[in-house]
């Protein structure tokens, strides 16, 4: 009856910021709802494993994985205060940092739990005050410095079509010659068997590297976002085949990886799609370990142990070990071991094998670049300045679309869970990729005009 009254039916301004900050409520509860259902279920997931429910795959006490009801209201109330960091992830807008915090939110808040009941013998409590001053230091520029940098230059559209072209060629050479060296699919099992054994150049390494984790990815998100939706499959089906190349775990699930990112990202947003990225797959192995116990042992120990949990017990490995031993003072970087006294000539998963006997493991910032670098005292800082790292990626990627930003960047918090900053930035590709961002032309994501119609 507008047309009757004279008055418009269009809302006011006032009625859009209403109706804008009753949506933006309710999105930061159910936010908040997933992120306290996904901190009571990785308390849980720990006590599972400490149960020893799949002793024929792990040892779970071997890994300092422990559980005494005894000492069940001092990690409650550890995790407990931990949970008030929790509302950061409700607050911040997503960002690249946003989506790598969660990740290290998660793994710090398994190492504060299994520290509650470890048995190595080290200052715990001065340890897990380290762990929380090392979280709030990443998490405050990884969320919050997010403002972008000027784009002084980006590609055209026909110049990053044929980037993404390039970079899957690339992938296909890679993978050719790779396989000249080794080429075989084994099972999950006997993937150690046949790493030990493999032989080839540096630079191919680097490569395969580089390839996988970053510019195969960036060339699927960029597919993805031109709509070509076959290019796109077909970068999935080439990571299929870095397997076998490889003998990675993160290899092999890379690919199922950025599918399930891909359809998340159709149902949710990028925080809650950030979010279910870890509670979907630990819910999972918990309701599965409970219903059909051994017959979900792989799946179990493969999610819940080694991709959750194993970054957590790195931290209480790291802490105990450089109690007691010397610092690295950054040492661990190759370049740096060349123009300065180090007291490892070792890498440090070798100097951790030599003394846990718990295979060959890197890990995170918050171990390397942190506690064995400059030790629990200042590690802290050490993690603040790799989260002003990370918040550079944010400010060069700060107008792309969330989604692409996502999904281009799907590998990388696997990685940087269980590889120091410096080697994921230069091995990995995150530096490179961070250029990508700044480079990529923002028009590709911009409605046609039929579209625009369709979308009003």
């Amino acid at each position: 009856m507008s047309y009757l009254t004279g008055r418009s039916s269009q809302p006011t301004n006032e009625q859009r910021h209403i109706a804008d900050n009753d949506r933006r409520t309710q999105e930061r509860f159910w936010l908040g709802i997933l992120i306290g259902l996904h901190i009571v279920l990785c308390c849980v997931s720990l006590v599972y494993l400490a149960n020893d429910r799949i002793p024929h795959l792990f040892d779970a006490a071997m890994f300092h994985i422990r559980y005494d009801p005894s000492r069940l209201y001092v990690a409650i109330l550890v995790a407990a205060v931990f949970t008030l960091f929790a509302p950061l992830f409700a607050l911040a807008r997503f960002s690249f940092g946003y989506f790598i915090g969660f990740y290290f939110y998660t793994m710090v808040l398994g190492y504060l739990w299994i520290a509650c009941f470890s048995d190595l013998n080290y200052n715990h409590p001065l340890a897990q005050l380290s762990a929380v001053a090392s979280a709030a230091a990443f998490l405050l520029p990884a969320l919050f410095i997010v403002s972008p940098i000027r784009q002084t230059y980006a590609l055209s559209e026909r110049a990053f079509d044929w980037l993404l072209a390039s970079f899957f060629l690339l992938g296909i050479v890679t993978v050719a010659i790779s396989s000249t060296y080794s080429f075989q699919f084994v099972g999950i099992e006997h993937i150690y068997e046949y790493r030990n054994k493999m032989e080839s150049p540096a630079l191919l390494r680097y490569l395969v590297g580089i390839t996988s984790s970053t510019l195969l990815p960036f060339a699927f998100a960029g597919f993805v976002a031109r709509r070509a939706y076959w290019r796109s499959a077909a970068v999935i089906v080439l990571l299929v085949f870095f397997y076998p190349i490889t003998y990675s775990k993160l290899a092999l699930f890379a690919p199922c990886w950025i599918v399930a990112l891909l359809i998340l990202l159709k149902w949710v947003k990028a925080r809650a799609a950030v979010i279910l990225s870890l509670l979907v797959p630990l819910l999972t192995g918990i309701l599965l370990i409970s219903l059909f116990g051994q017959h979900a042992a792989s799946y179990f120990s493969l999610v819940n142990f080694r991709m959750i949990a194993i970054p957590s017990v790195a931290m209480d490995v790291y802490h105990d070990f450089f109690a007691t031993h010397d610092l690295t003072y950054f040492c661990q970087m190759s370049p740096l071991k060349r123009v300065m006294g180090c007291p490892y000539q070792d890498q440090l998963s070798i100097v951790m094998q030599n003394a846990y006997k718990l295979g060959y493991f890197n890990a995170s910032l918050f171990a390397t670049e942190g506690i064995a670098s400059v030790g629990t005292f200042y590690a802290p800082f050490a993690v603040f300045i790799c989260g002003l790292v990370i918040a550079l990626g944010n400010r060069l990627s700060a107008d792309l679309p969330p989604n692409f930003i996502l999904l281009s960047g799907a590998i990388i918090p696997q990685i940087v869970l269980n590889v120091p900053l410096a080697t994921t930035l230069l091995t990995h590709g995150l530096g490179l990729l961070f250029l990508l961002w700044y480079v990529t032309p923002r028009t590709i994501f911009e409605l046609q005009p039929r579209e625009a119609a369709l979308v009003g």
